[in-house]
């Protein structure tokens, strides 16, 4: 019986029946569909999950996991395929590989030090492959990759492949390449219905498998050559990374000339051509892909000859709006040494308990290295986040305890439930009713007329 299967941060997904079926992996969400049936979607295959880490192979195998803010679908759907037997958790790599018809690769890419990527969980994930495929499959990449990574991908599998004395079927194993365009917090719902399916591949029959792969998600395929779709994820990540950069520097103007970033975005998100996402100003983007693919399509263009320029001021301008809002706070702080300094937000956006790469981890970080007595709260990241905070940082149960005798409150997360807690609670329980707001998130509840001293970004002036 045919099996998909995919290594994702040491973890392979397999799905048996190609016909019927497809199965997404990464570290932060998990889908699997077939058809849709009413308001229920089922899969007629049978998904193993191989982990070499055991203890992400138990998390994974309890229903209630947390991975994003599509949780709940994700447990409901993991709760239903387990209830059926077409799931199960696996540490055998063997097991999974056997039979595979398409293995997917769903690892890991963050940046070194020096920019550029490191593939070394892609190539490990290649070698892991090649050493046990014994029969025709597809090797899919679903990571974001430099131009010219699948190509070595494919080498590397029949490199082993010769290595294991297989050589007469290495010819029998090909490459394409499916980059994901999931959003954290949106993962299922995304998988479900995205705005388009990116394929790139060298062959009629491997793109013929891959869009039955696909078989009842309605959104374009587009098909095109290993490299272009490979350039293609990382041209929508700059590119979206570029429209925060630049609304961000409208937001700095607006503050400078008393205008309201939020009308101006409205005006121009209602430009067809332009749109309204991602012209939310703020203290910057982060997270594990934005700045990581930025960073490494920089990277690319500068190996490959060009200085692209563009990207270097989406860098710089993504570095100064975080340093411009501590500005902010010390100035209207003054010295922060003894201050207690409330937080709402440790993710790097709302939906998410992902902290990798957030700008409310490194403004947290900022304002403790100045003496200050930091109470921090997220309502899902609060775990990942004593991982890497200083131990003198004192997480609060709930957002209104975090402001208990603060001096000022910092709002780093857009979460839409700080909207919805009692300010009265919260201005009673501060010393001083300030609140530096980096994601404008309050901005439109008039809380200077609550008592509030309350500064937003790109609002004009503080309120």
């Amino acid at each position: 019986m045919p099996i998909f299967s995919i290594e994702a941060f040491n973890l392979i997904l397999c799905v048996r029946n190609t016909t019927r079926s497809i199965a997404q992996s990464s570290r932060s969400a998990f889908s699997a569909v077939n058809k849709r049936s009413g308001e229920r979607f089922c899969l007629l295959s049978l998904v193993l999950l191989r982990f070499s880490d055991y203890e992400h192979c138990d998390a994974w195998g309890r229903p209630g996991w947390f991975s994003d803010g599509s949780w709940i679908c994700l447990s409901e759907l993991l709760h239903e395929m387990q209830e059926a037997g077409r799931i199960m958790f696996t540490t055998d790599l063997s097991l999974v590989i056997g039979g595979a018809e398409v293995v997917m690769i769903a690892v890991g890419t963050p940046s070194r030090a020096e920019g550029d990527v490191d593939l070394s969980q892609i190539f490990s994930a290649a070698d892991d492959i090649g050493r046990r495929l014994d029969h025709e499959a597809v090797v899919v990449v679903k990571s974001t990759v430099p131009i010219g990574t699948n190509r070595r991908v494919l080498e590397r599998v029949h490199e082993r492949m010769v290595e294991q004395g297989r050589g007469e079927t290495a010819p029998l194993i090909t490459i394409a390449s499916l980059p994901e365009f999931l959003s954290q917090g949106r993962a299922v719902q995304d998988f479900f219905h995205p705005e388009r399916i990116v394929i790139g591949v060298e062959d009629e029959v491997t793109r013929a498998l891959i869009d039955r792969m696909h078989e009842g998600i309605q959104a374009p395929r587009l098909s095109m050559s290993l490299e272009s779709a490979e350039l293609a994820k990382y041209a929508s990540n700059a590119l979206l990374a570029t429209k925060v950069s630049f609304i961000n520097e409208i937001a700095n103007i607006a503050d400078r000339t008393g205008a309201d970033v939020r009308d101006v975005a409205k005006a121009v998100g209602l430009d067809r051509r332009i749109g309204p996402h991602f012209l939310e100003a703020g203290i910057g983007y982060g997270g594990s892909c934005f700045p990581k693919d930025v960073v490494g399509l920089h990277q690319l263009a500068g190996t490959s000859g060009y200085d692209f320029k563009l990207l270097s001021a989406v860098i710089e301008v993504n570095n100064r709006q975080r340093e411009q809002f501590f500005r902010r706070v010390e100035m209207g702080l003054g010295n922060l040494r003894g201050r207690r300094i409330a937080v709402w937000g440790l993710a790097f956006k709302g939906g998410t308990d992902d902290v990798r790469e957030s700008i409310a981890i490194d403004l947290i970080q900022r304002v403790f290295a100045r003496g200050a007595e930091v109470i921090v709260y997220d309502p899902q990241a609060m775990e990942n986040a004593r991982r890497i905070l200083p131990e003198a940082i004192r997480f609060a149960p709930t957002a209104v305890d975090a402001v208990s005798g603060a001096d000022a409150l910092l709002v780093l997360t857009d979460w839409p439930e700080f909207r919805d807690i009692s300010f009265d609670a919260v201005r009673q329980g501060m010393v001083e009713p300030r609140i530096f707001d980096g994601r404008n998130l309050l901005s439109d509840l008039h809380l200077d007329q609550q008592g509030f001293f309350y500064e937003g970004v790109g609002l004009g002036t503080p309120r």
